[in-house]
């Protein structure tokens, strides 16, 4: 944390007129004696910085002195961005680009935030991509990137189950989830999100991207998955829950299938509670994780299936 706050400090007079340690205090939410020892800390680091006393006073860096982060091209200033997880940029072709802002980043800093950024980097890893599997981002991913950053369209070649089909598109943004990457962009006047894995073909245009007014990358794909999360619920069923079950629902069914309400408890303080569940297979898996705080009252066909695959897992585990 001092680490930061340190360079948080630096860059905050860094060009400036400087400031009062109060001011810097209510910045950083730090007592005034902190930012004086923080001070001290730079100045023994090599930092030029100075206070003055009295109206107008305050601290301080050496006119015209800058630090060497300012020798950093656009591209790798940008690329600070996913200092934090390699894996994304590796995928998306700046794995040397980030690699040349990092070791510029450190060279820049004092020796007591060299070491302060060094521990946290050997100590702390991001692993962004799915535990148990791996998908590919396929070879376009660097072109789309290119198009989406730069702020061109782009011309894909998109697999389908129907077959291929050619699109021109207005790039709005990339979202990597669980490993895998989408496209997000407009096509005629629909936004749309495209896997980058079933790219088969792609052409970056010197044309302006036609973007929306306001549009928002994170907003736009939470709405999005949302509402495809609640078009694959299209399979009714009404069960009793215990507590514990009831608690476990939401981790167990999703988000959108368990946004419903409970009936009042019983008295031993069990719940029933209509769901919207992707189909009666998929029902059966997810219920009979809650067992045994789970009953189907409807409909039977689902109640006669999990009574199945609960007594198949008490024959196979019997003693």
């Amino acid at each position: 944390m001092r680490s930061s706050r340190l360079l948080d400090l630096m860059l905050r007079l860094q060009g400036g007129p400087g400031t009062t340690a109060a001011r810097l205090a209510e910045q950083l939410d730090v007592s005034v004696r902190t930012v004086y020892r923080d001070v001290a800390a730079l100045q023994a680091a090599g930092v030029p910085l100075y206070t003055e006393s009295g109206p107008g006073g305050g601290i301080r860096l050496l006119d015209g002195w800058q630090s060497k982060l300012s020798g950093m091209t656009g591209a790798e200033t940008s690329a600070l961005m996913l200092l934090g997880i390699p894996g994304v940029a590796q995928d998306l072709g700046l794995g040397d680009v980030t690699a040349r802002a990092e070791s510029k980043l450190l060279g820049a800093l004092p020796l007591p935030l060299r070491a302060g950024a060094l521990l946290w980097r050997e100590r702390l890893h991001v692993d962004a991509p799915g535990w148990f599997e791996s998908a590919p981002s396929g070879e376009y991913l660097p072109a789309v990137a290119s198009a989406v950053f730069e702020g061109r369209r782009l011309v894909i070649r998109y697999r389908r189950r129907g077959g291929d089909s050619m699109r021109t598109l207005d790039p709005l943004g990339l979202v990597a989830k669980a490993g895998v990457w989408y496209l997000v962009a407009r096509h005629r006047d629909r936004t749309l999100s495209y896997r980058v894995s079933r790219i088969d073909a792609a052409t970056v245009l010197p044309d302006p991207v036609r973007r929306p007014d306001g549009f928002d990358l994170s907003a736009w794909w939470a709405q999005s998955t949302a509402e495809f999360d609640r078009a694959l619920l299209r399979f009714p069923c009404r069960v009793r829950l215990s507590p514990r079950a009831w608690r476990r629902l939401r981790s167990v069914v999703g988000e959108e299938a368990a946004r419903v309400e409970a009936s009042d408890p019983d008295e031993q303080g069990w719940v029933t509670v209509d769901l919207r569940l992707e189909a009666e297979d998929v029902a059966v898996d997810q219920l009979l994780t809650l067992a045994p705080g789970v009953e189907v009252l409807t409909p039977i066909t689902l109640r006669r299936a999990l009574g199945s695959a609960a007594r198949d897992v008490a024959r196979l585990n019997a003693t």
